[in-house]
């Protein structure tokens, strides 16, 4: 095995429950925390019940963890009360309580919505000024500052991943830049937990080796993973996969628009 005690916020999520199995195999033990309910399926696992608004009992269920992967939010666009209230806040929960306790990594799942207005033609890297999509890409915005300051005041070692489209297989043409296979994200899932503890701050994007992909893979002397997957395979499958793309229109294809967050902004 090469991880110690690992913690795991949002192990309900569809991301959590996909890493689940392998950190199982990788870990001494695995800390699942969730609001909803959770059984243990194997002797190392310790399941917990936790509210991330509510710091001491963060605290109280990360103590003893040697490192935390942080999959825990509102996964989408929400009002910015809620998503401060859940993903800004919780998060400081989760860093304030690896400072006071002792833990040496913290993974944090960030967004690539947090770049989505940069055009599909540009090469998007983690140098690149954030250019949030919408309200949630704002919340990981402050997410990743979170973890700098954390990093750069307090000495923890914070890696930032901006998980691209999480899916079993791409099922649209935007999937096809930005599709994030299960298998490529427990591969990046492992290597941030595992990265030298001479990584002290690092932010990078998680997305499969897409022929069509629009953000930069990680340095491999900061996040030592290849991708493996490839979206091109599923494109027969993809109604317009074969119209070109517009290389002025944003990454985030319809998340950039009005509509996306004109619902959650007060009327």
């Amino acid at each position: 095995m090469r991880l110690g005690t690992v913690a795991l916020t949002g192990a309900a999520g569809n991301i959590g429950s996909a890493v689940r199995e392998a950190l199982r195999s990788e870990a001494r033990r695995l800390i699942l925390l969730d609001r909803a309910p959770l059984r243990a399926e194997a002797d190392n696992e310790d399941v917990r019940t936790v509210d991330l608004r509510d710091p001491a009992a963060v605290e109280s269920a990360l103590a003893g963890a040697d490192q935390v992967l942080h999959l825990g939010g509102i996964p989408d666009e929400a009002p910015l009360a809620d998503l401060l209230d859940v993903n800004v806040l919780g998060t400081q929960h989760v860093l304030e309580a690896a400072r006071r306790t002792g833990i040496a990594r913290v993974v944090l799942a960030s967004s690539n919505r947090v770049t989505g207005f940069y055009p599909v033609g540009h090469l998007t890297t983690p140098q690149d000024p954030v250019r949030p999509d919408g309200l949630y890409g704002v919340s990981k915005a402050a997410v990743e500052a979170l973890g700098r300051l954390y990093a750069d005041k307090f000495g923890l070692s914070v890696i930032c991943l901006r998980i691209g489209s999480f899916e079993p297989a791409p099922t649209e043409p935007r999937h096809l830049a930005t599709w994030l296979s299960p298998r490529d994200a427990v591969g990046y899932v492992l290597a941030a937990l595992t990265a030298p503890p001479i990584v002290r701050f690092a932010t990078g994007y998680a997305v499969s080796a897409n022929t069509r992909r629009f953000w930069a893979t990680p340095d491999p002397a900061v996040l030592d993973y290849a991708p493996v997957d490839n979206a091109e395979p599923h494109a027969a499958d993809i109604r317009d996969a074969d119209l070109p793309a517009d290389p002025s229109a944003p990454q985030a294809g319809p998340y950039a628009r009005p509509e996306f967050t004109l619902p959650h902004l007060r009327p």
